[in-house]
């Protein structure tokens, strides 16, 4: 009987370490699973024959997923990026055989290209629909650009916010027309204050407080898509955030490198992304979403995750501060009166 007992013991043991071992295991297939079904997916059929759209970084990512959908719709779509975008432009009209695809050279880090760009595309394009704000960031440091801007901050925010309002009279003229502004979680996860708006050149940034900087400019999309929806809401011009979801995008590649996180960054890329994460085509989906579909004739000044509106940041809670925040961009882009809205 002894025996028995300690053997009963043994295998109770046995299967405990088996059960803890494998319900790791079991809960990570069960977050994919959730992670598939819970993904929004934008639905709309919608033809965009005799539409004009700029997909800001829409070379690459996200921006170039969204660019694809867009001209598969028919759609003309302007991809404006730093980078060459030939190969992306190529790659669009071999896929969809529409041939109204072209890029543009746009340097958000620079106000003079950002006014440049717009100054073109006023001249040059006879309507547009859809501004689709994608391009985006993240550097460590207090990097700042000849403009005397952080440059995180200029890339992210100041340089869409001022080419936002250069395009604004055109959006107008071609109404009904969407703003879209793709922002991200870490929007929640940010101290945004009049004061560091612009971070100085001799404030010395930490790894955190460049991811900090990150998350004040992604509040800032959203703070800037709701004064555009505000000021623009007579216009026939709707304005709207966006969080794409834990997209695996050359961005957390090029972060990990910067901050010298590559051993993290292939461990959260082997664990956390492939089971919770999106691939660049899910990750557009959101703002495909926002572009395209029916359902958003009507909808501005909204957040929204999954294809879905989802509750803005506290940051946003605070009318008088998201005003003071967008003047002082209008100063620190040197906005002219004429620009105001």
């Amino acid at each position: 009987m002894i025996v028995h007992y300690h053997y009963y013991w043994v295998w109770k043991y046995v299967a405990f370490a088996v059960l803890a071992a494998i319900l790791p295991f079991v809960a990570l297939i069960v977050l994919k699973i959730f992670q598939k079904f819970s993904s929004g997916k934008c639905r709309s059929r919608v033809c965009l024959k005799g539409k004009t759209a700029i997909v800001t970084g829409g070379s690459h990512g996200i921006g170039y997923e969204t660019a694809l959908s867009l001209a598969s719709r028919g759609c003309r779509v302007i991809i404006a990026d730093k980078c060459d975008g030939a190969k992306a432009v190529n790659k669009i009209i071999e896929y969809t055989n529409n041939e109204e695809v072209l890029t543009k050279h746009l340097d958000l880090s620079s106000l003079q290209s950002v006014r440049k760009f717009a100054k073109e595309i006023n001249d040059t394009e006879s309507r547009l629909d859809i501004l689709i704000n994608n391009a985006g960031v993240g550097l460590a440091g207090s990097k700042h650009t000849d403009d005397g801007l952080q440059k995180t901050m200029q890339v992210n925010h100041f340089g869409p916010f001022l080419l936002t309002h250069l395009l604004t009279d055109l959006l107008k003229k071609s109404a009904p027309s969407r703003i879209i502004f793709v922002s991200s979680a870490l929007a929640f996860c940010s101290y945004l204050s009049l004061a560091n708006l612009n971070p100085p050149k001799e404030q010395k940034l930490t790894m955190i407080g460049s991811s900090f900087v990150y998350g004040n400019s992604k509040l800032c999309n959203i703070i800037t898509a709701n004064g555009f929806a505000e000021k623009l809401k007579d216009s026939g011009v709707t304005s709207n955030s966006l969080h794409p979801g834990l997209v695996i995008t050359h961005i957390y590649k090029k972060s990990a490198k910067i901050l010298g996180w590559q051993t993290v960054e292939n461990i959260f890329r082997a664990t956390i992304l492939y089971f919770y994460g999106k691939n660049v085509e899910e990750g557009a989906q959101t703002t495909i979403h926002l572009a395209v579909s029916n359902k958003m004739k009507e909808v501005t000044g909204k957040h929204f995750w999954d294809c879905r509106a989802f509750p803005m940041p506290p940051g946003t809670w605070n009318q008088q501060f998201c005003n003071d925040i967008w003047e002082e961009s209008e100063k620190l882009v040197n906005l002219k009166e004429t620009e105001k809205i």
